[in-house]
């Protein structure tokens, strides 16, 4: 085990899979503009997927073989997890779209992916200031953001479903709407879960 790790490796960690889950979230907005490229973007989207557990993997074997870590393990494996777990529900997302032969998202979906993309912003910026947490109100204020677009998230949601139920007579074409438009509120859930532990993390290290 590592006695004196280089502590900001994790922290390396972190802003690369934050990096690299803004980078799905913004290739899930340009696919869900132009469905004539779904076959490529949702390879890239994979891609991305992948990279994002690969990172995961990297932290997680890392965490394991540190034995002074900069921030508790708990919070290090938590926060790690819950980046990769926005990435899985973006391609998860996308994934479904193609397989379900929708022919293209409608407004109510591309509406939801527009507030994911910003929060996701959000989580890359919070993350990006754990390095040295000087501005702990700063950070704070951000997982604030982050949790009014995650009740942003919630609205739309109930909107769609809303509206979905009222125009989709297809019973099997309303399942498949519905789960992906709960599938895009459940990533900004996973946003604002990233928030807690970050809220958390400052708490206890100011």
């Amino acid at each position: 085990m590592k006695l004196f790790p280089k502590s900001q490796q994790f922290f390396d960690f972190f802003e690369k899979a934050a990096n690299n889950a803004l980078i799905g979230a913004k290739l899930l907005d340009d696919f869900f503009s132009d469905p004539s490229t779904w076959a490529t973007q949702v390879k890239k989207i994979e891609d991305v997927e992948h990279e994002g557990d690969r990172i995961t993997h990297d932290t997680i074997e890392m965490l394991n073989k540190t034995f002074i870590t900069p921030l508790d393990r708990e919070d290090i494996h938590g926060l790690i997890s819950e980046i990769d777990d926005i990435l899985d529900l973006i391609y998860g997302t996308a994934n479904r779209m193609v397989y379900y032969k929708v022919p293209a998202p409608n407004a109510d979906m591309k509406a939801v992916v527009k507030i994911l993309v910003q929060a996701v912003e959000e989580v890359a910026k919070a993350v990006l200031r754990l390095r040295n947490m000087k501005k702990p109100e700063m950070i704070l204020a951000q997982c604030i953001e982050i949790n009014r677009l995650e009740n942003e998230a919630d609205e739309a949601l109930r909107f769609a479903i809303s509206n979905l139920f009222e125009r989709e007579k297809d019973p099997i074409k309303l399942i498949k709407e519905k789960e992906i438009l709960e599938m895009l509120e459940s990533a900004t859930d996973r946003c604002e879960d990233v928030a807690n532990v970050i809220e958390g993390i400052v708490l206890k290290n100011v």
